[in-house]
């Protein structure tokens, strides 16, 4: 259950070419919670329908941007409904409804400005295979080396952040080197962040959404050409 007074709490999910049945389940957990949800339609080919209730907004795309730039739509869109605290969750189900709450407490007692959710903290809980361990391991190594934050987990989508945090994340990364940026980000306005114990439970369709190795070898490329360029 969340603490009392998180109604002004957005919840921010990228969705694009998402099975119907995991979104709509994903949704139906998440409006069990008093926080508001903003859909991101990142251009997908079949029409995303959602329940009719004023606690979820549809925003879309006109054409695939990637998840980076679904979350930053998401971000200015939440700021000018003035929320009080920013969540990024996946449309995936890897996520877990019952942790925002424990991601959203650092916040709330000033502890942090920005807290990252880690599979790899007890009493954190993960069914990742080996390759997947392996990639996460080298991603979390990339993300030392660009931003000098040597983190437990590495490109976990599940985040919480003040308003004011999120007026700071301007994402330039369109598509999965966001994750790293937003480090670059925490290190450059010298941000509180804390890592938060988190489950993220792998299905065989979100395995299929998930990064491939190939995948992690263009995050790579991404983040250098951003460092040349910056």
């Amino acid at each position: 259950m969340l603490l009392p007074n998180h109604d002004n709490t957005y919840i921010i999910i990228p969705a694009y070419n998402e099975n119907k049945e995991v979104l709509d389940q994903t949704i139906d957990e998440l409006l069990k919670t008093s926080c508001r949800i903003i859909v991101i339609d990142d251009a997908s080919s079949e029409k995303i329908n959602l329940p009719d209730t004023k606690n979820i907004f549809l925003l879309k795309h006109p054409v695939n941007l990637g998840q980076g730039a679904a979350l930053q739509t998401g971000i200015e869109f939440a700021i000018l409904k003035k929320a009080n605290y920013i969540v990024t969750f996946d449309a995936d189900g890897q996520h877990t409804v019952g942790d925002i709450s424990a991601m959203l407490l650092p916040l709330q007692k000033a502890e942090a400005d920005i807290t990252l959710a880690s599979r790899f903290l007890k009493p954190g809980m993960h069914n990742a295979s080996g390759l997947k361990r392996v990639i996460l391991r080298f991603g979390r190594l990339v993300n030392y080396f660009f931003t000098g934050i040597y983190l437990s987990d590495a490109h976990n989508g599940l985040r919480a952040m003040t308003a004011e945090t999120a007026k700071k994340i301007q994402l330039k990364e369109n598509r999965m080197a966001h994750a790293t940026e937003i480090l670059y980000l925490i290190k450059k306005y010298k941000l509180k962040y804390k890592e938060v114990p988190a489950t993220v439970t792998y299905t065989n369709y979100s395995k299929s959404k998930g990064q491939s190795v190939f995948n992690s070898i263009r995050i790579f490329f991404d983040l250098v050409l951003h460092k040349l360029f910056e």
